[in-house]
């Protein structure tokens, strides 16, 4: 699977902010055979928000450019006001999202699941490390929708996506995982999922060049490059 991260906290020319702009591009995600959708709600001024209001029109923005795309929200601790405030914002939403991701690196991780669970919300686990990857298995967590390995922005990053899946696998966690990267590991995170039958992500988000370095200037161009190298590799999009 291969799924389009249009926004996170990107900023500049290109980077869709609002509803209508998350909208364009989640319909030409959808023309290039993607099925699945990250993306990060912003209010009137363009900041991160997880507010009930504009979350619900990016989510209902996207849904009515694209009914058969699922819906994904990045929850970050970073987004204000905070963890406390997140998890206020969370609860208030009135159009849920088909998934969120969060990251095990922060401390109220098993809460935010919790609670998406009570929502009825998917979760897409988010692991930036080995020591991610350990603390989530010692949870003993219900099966989620599928594990994020997530790469820095950092040379030769195999090594850690190595011991965060043997760790996986000793742990026998079957969920399905999507590989991607940031900044310079983006596309090589790309190219080793497609190499190894996982699924990946691609977007403002993770990075804003294309495969041969050169900028990109919207996510279509991002998008296109990695469905050809899906192609190559024989991997379905959806």
């Amino acid at each position: 699977m291969l799924q389009a991260c249009l926004n996170g906290n990107a900023s500049g020319a290109g980077v869709p902010v609002t509803p209508a702009a998350l909208a364009a591009d989640t319909s030409v995600a959808f023309d290039l055979g993607l099925r699945h959708l990250h993306l990060h709600p912003r209010d009137a001024e363009g900041v991160e928000t997880l507010q009930q209001a504009p979350t619900d029109a990016a989510i209902v923005a996207c849904r009515k450019a694209a009914p058969e795309m699922f819906v994904g929200i990045g929850t970050g601790a970073w987004i204000a006001p905070g963890p406390k405030g997140r998890m206020d914002d969370l609860a208030g939403w009135r159009v849920a999202p088909d998934y969120v991701s969060v990251n095990l690196n922060e401390p109220d991780a098993p809460e935010v699941m919790a609670l998406m669970a009570r929502f009825g919300i998917g979760v897409e686990a988010g692991i930036w490390s080995d020591a991610d990857a350990a603390r989530f298995c010692a949870l003993n967590l219900p099966p989620q929708t599928r594990i994020l390995i997530e790469m820095p922005d950092a040379d030769d990053v195999d090594p850690e996506i190595d011991r965060i899946r043997a760790r996986l696998a000793a742990a026998g966690r079957t969920e399905p995982v999507l590989l991607h990267g940031e900044g310079v590991s983006a596309w090589p995170c790309l190219r080793r999922a497609a190499q190894e039958g996982l699924s990946s992500r691609i977007g403002f988000e993770d990075c804003d060049h294309l495969p041969d370095g050169t900028l990109a200037v919207d996510n279509a161009s991002l998008i296109l490059a990695a469905v050809e190298i899906f192609h190559d590799a024989g991997r379905p999009l959806a």
